[in-house]
């Protein structure tokens, strides 16, 4: 563990940039941008998505993140998530990362939930023998019934979502991510997912919730953060960072 972190700090970020390089010029082709591209005539615009992050979050925390559509809230998941390397600065994680970062991540449209939950679940690191274990207990809790054997294609969002939140949680993850997936589901999932996410904190696991629920955030998490066009605006008590947001986004 480095020695410039808690043994009490589950991740951190210092001074971490994420910058885009995007063509400012259509390219019909990829022969054509190749071509280009040996021609030195491709010109590109920057964007930087984050801009010089600093954040800890503590083990055992429900920490949310609030902003509006574009704010960089999933470019800062995925830096976390390490699906994403940052252009400048330092991400410290200690423990292991389950991200469900969008509905279907890491599922096939043409096979079973079943299937797909064996998939998923070697995706995060997990053996047969450890899913066999917890397969009727999966299915159990994303209560799909018999889509359990069907195709994944066949699901509404809101299936994909209860199989998805299931399968990452059916083991106690170090730190897990979630991506407004408790938006979507009947009041009483979403009250079912809310109460395994406290049995989780209080087994010490560490919770990143975004939502654009200010409600949801005040009501779950102990701190916030809100990032508004990929910098960070404040840091604090849920509850004082979600007035902030309310006051942006009316």
């Amino acid at each position: 563990m480095s020695k410039d972190f808690s043994k009490n700090t589950a991740l951190a970020l210092e001074n971490v940039s994420v910058e885009y390089f995007l063509p400012n010029e259509k390219i019909a082709t990829l022969k054509e941008y190749a071509i280009r591209f040996i021609q030195r005539k491709i010109h590109y615009n920057t964007f930087k998505a984050l801009k010089n992050l600093n954040l800890s979050v503590e083990k055992g925390e429900i920490f949310g993140i609030l902003g509006r559509n574009g704010a960089g809230k999933s470019t800062l998941l995925k830096v976390i998530s390490r699906v994403l390397e940052p252009t400048e600065g330092r991400v410290w994680i200690q423990g292991k990362v389950y991200p469900l970062l969008q509905l279907g991540a890491g599922f096939h449209p043409e096979l079973t939930g079943i299937e797909n939950v064996y998939l998923n679940a070697s995706l995060l690191g997990h053996t047969r023998e450890e899913v066999n274990e917890k397969l009727d207990s999966i299915a159990d809790f994303a209560e799909i019934g018999d889509f359990i054997h069907a195709p994944l294609r066949t699901y509404s969002s809101g299936m994909m979502a209860r199989l998805g939140f299931s399968v990452a949680t059916a083991w106690i993850p170090d730190i897990l991510i979630l991506d407004e997936i408790l938006s979507v589901g009947d009041a009483a999932f979403v009250k079912k997912c809310s109460n395994r996410i406290e049995e989780f904190q209080n087994s010490g696991a560490t919770i990143l919730l975004v939502s654009h629920s200010i409600d949801m955030v005040k009501d779950m998490c102990q701190r916030a953060a809100l990032l508004d066009h990929g910098q960070l605006l404040t840091v604090g008590d849920a509850s004082d960072v979600a007035e902030e947001y309310r006051k942006i986004i009316f």
